[in-house]
């Protein structure tokens, strides 16, 4: 590798040369290095445009007489570096409309500031200070149960689960105790490509799904076990624009015209993106070339000429914001300590609505995935779109914050998915092996209790795979839970036993899996092991070697649980006994559901997010096996 793309390299913050989860050691090749400063903004095709890009980088930070960004514990004074020589006049310009100024030499003196980020200026240069207690109230212990939205059985027709049937699942399990109900993310998707349903590739992470709007007309059958997404969206679609055409003709609600005006700038966009994709196909990078930049004329064009349609998306936000808030209050009038527990996907799709409004602020021609590791032996691509770290800091981590926040606004605990990224990030160039982007975790991290301690919610940091060196003492150290699952729980470097749950972390959330692992009753069997082999992933013999050690780890389990029966009770009662202050309980171990929502690597191939829970919402108090479950977790004090 050349001595200047190795410079570029380091003073862009590359990490090329690394550990996978496998313990193995990689280095990227100079090609991988080439496409992710590409991504990143930076000229670096030959040595020349590498060195020139050193240079800018070495001069541009020399100059700049303000750190990029600052942060400082909510309630005390600060003292912001100030580097170079001389005196500088500053300029502050606080979040909630308060602006200071001053002249200063060697730091710049602040009282204590309001919660929040802040600008801070000097001549030209600027920073982002952000004021952000230094940890996050503590999480008292508790349990819930979480669900598949999608899956939960309509109760008033439709094809796929509701917001309305959240409500009734909050309702119901609230009455058992729970003190949270989670669900998959919520994030928009594409209703112009029924075949786009993944919650974790969505069009917009700062707009909700629309698909979960209860609707009158809604007639999608909902009988069979799987979902048939293009009959369940066209369906709800239909009655949808049957509910507008009634909703207009009656010159709408008052209420609407003053939230759309609320939402101003960031819904505007949303609805004209929706209203071209219905003209134009469900991603615009397909679109014609005039239509692909928001603030063409030809777009302003396009919104003038169908007002309604671009009113249309509008007000399915409106009724999304309706439906989730109701869920959201549902669970409170229940009784949940945290209500909803909302999960926030790790990106965005390249060519959907959120990057067609703000493409600078994402990376192109590379996807967020995940190095090799033991269960994943040529890693993974995700095709979803990083976000660029330069435009995170040079934007004042605005879009973090608003991210967060649109969550906060229904949760009181939120999963940050893959929150190993707040510290580095692992690029997938198009063809070519990946590498990692350092982030700018401290100011993550401050951006996230920023926006949780407003809501005075509670985060649950996703800490699992390929975890960078301090990350977990990180998190602690800010209150964000990390995550403990049964299944990963194992002293791996001694004899691979699964360690006792009164062990793990207090600072934790405890489950058996998740949505992307098996079942309890799949992992007992090997299910996923049976569909690797069936698709091909694994050949015979490895499938058999796997199976093997299945076996072996699901009779070490039992022995550890004390019970080798069927139901998940035991399971149950080993993580209500964990020392992990929550406990997330899947709503598919309770049923006895064998088969996974999600089976990694997989597309078409498996089912995924399509499996339909075989109890309605309404009836789960009354079901023996919620309450049995609920009677375990009050036996353990939670």
């Amino acid at each position: 590798m050349s001595e200047a793309l190795e410079q570029l390299a380091g003073e862009a913050g590359l990490v090329w040369r690394y550990h996978d989860g496998s313990g193995k050691w990689r280095e990227a090749p100079p090609q991988s290095l080439r496409a992710v400063l590409t991504a990143m903004g930076y000229a670096a095709d030959n040595d020349a445009m590498a060195w020139e890009s050193v240079h800018f980088l070495r001069e541009d930070r020399a100059r700049r007489r303000l750190p990029e960004w600052f942060v400082i514990a909510v309630g005390t004074r600060a003292r912001v570096p100030l580097r170079g020589d001389g005196p500088a006049d500053w300029r502050l310009h606080c979040e909630d409309g308060d602006f200071r100024e001053g002249r200063a030499e060697g730091s710049i003196a602040l009282d204590p500031l309001p919660l929040g980020r802040h600008r801070l200026h000097v001549g030209d240069d600027a920073t982002t200070l952000l004021v952000a207690p230094d940890r996050l109230a503590e999480a008292p212990r508790g349990w819930g149960v979480t669900v598949p939205l999608y899956g939960l059985k309509p109760e008033a027709g439709g094809g796929l689960g509701s917001y309305l049937d959240l409500a009734r699942a909050a309702t119901a399990l609230g009455s058992l105790g729970a003190d949270f109900l989670g669900i998959n993310p919520v994030h928009a998707g594409f209703p112009d490509d029924p075949q786009n349903f993944s919650p974790y590739a969505p069009s917009s992470r700062r707009h909700l799904n629309v698909n979960h709007i209860a609707v009158e007309g809604d007639d999608a059958n909902a009988e069979n076990d799987l979902i048939d997404y293009p009959e369940a969206l066209t369906a709800r679609r239909r009655a949808l624009e049957a509910a507008w055409r009634r909703f207009s003709s009656v010159d709408g609600d008052a209420a609407f015209g003053v939230w759309r005006e609320d939402r101003g700038e960031g819904l505007a966009r949303f609805a004209i993106h929706q209203a071209l994709s219905e003209v134009h196909g469900a991603y615009w990078m397909s679109w014609p070339e005039e239509l692909r930049n928001p603030k063409n004329a030809a777009v302003h064009e396009f919104a003038a000429a169908r007002a309604d349609r671009v009113s249309f998306h509008a007000w399915l936000q409106w009724r999304a914001e309706c439906g989730l808030g109701a869920a959201r209050q549902a669970a409170h009038d229940a009784g949940m300590h945290y209500g909803l527990y909302l999960d926030l996907a790790v990106g965005t799709h390249p060519s959907g609505a959120e990057t067609w409004a703000d493409p600078a602020l994402f990376a192109r021609g590379v996807s967020l995935g995940a190095p090799p590791d033991a269960f994943s032996a040529e890693g993974q691509v995700w095709g979803v779109a990083p976000l660029s770290p330069r435009a995170l800091v040079e934007s004042g981590f605005a879009v973090l914050a608003e991210t967060l926040r649109e969550q906060f606004r229904f949760c009181g605990l939120l999963r940050i998915d893959h929150i190993l990224g707040f510290e580095r990030t692992f690029w997938c160039p198009d063809g070519l092996p990946g590498l990692y982007v350092t982030m700018p975790k401290q100011a993550m991290l401050a951006v996230a209790r920023i926006e949780a301690a407003r809501a005075g919610a509670t985060i649950i940091g996703e800490d699992l795979g390929n975890i960078p060196d301090g990350l977990r003492a990180d998190l602690h150290a800010s209150g964000i839970l990390g995550c403990r699952v049964a299944i990963f729980e194992r002293d791996w470097h001694g004899d691979r036993g699964f360690l006792p749950s009164s062990s793990w972390d207090p600072q934790t959330l405890a489950s058996f899996a998740s949505h992307d692992l098996p079942t309890w009753r799949g992992w007992r069997k090997g299910r996923d092991i049976e569909w690797r082999a069936r698709l091909g992933h694994v050949d015979e013999q490895a499938a058999a070697a796997e199976q093997a050690q299945r076996f072996e780890d699901v009779a070490s389990f039992h022995a550890l649980i004390g019970n080798a029966c069927d139901t998940p009770d035991a399971m149950h009662a080993f993580l209500a006994d964990s020392g992990s202050r929550l406990v997330a309980l899947q709503a598919d171990d309770i049923l006895g559901i064998e088969e996974q929502a999600n089976l990694p690597g997989t597309v078409f191939e498996h089912p995924n997010w399509r499996r339909r829970l075989p109890v309605a919402a309404s009836a789960f108090a009354d079901d023996e096996r919620f309450r049995r479950t609920a009677e375990i977790m009050a036996r353990a004090g939670r």
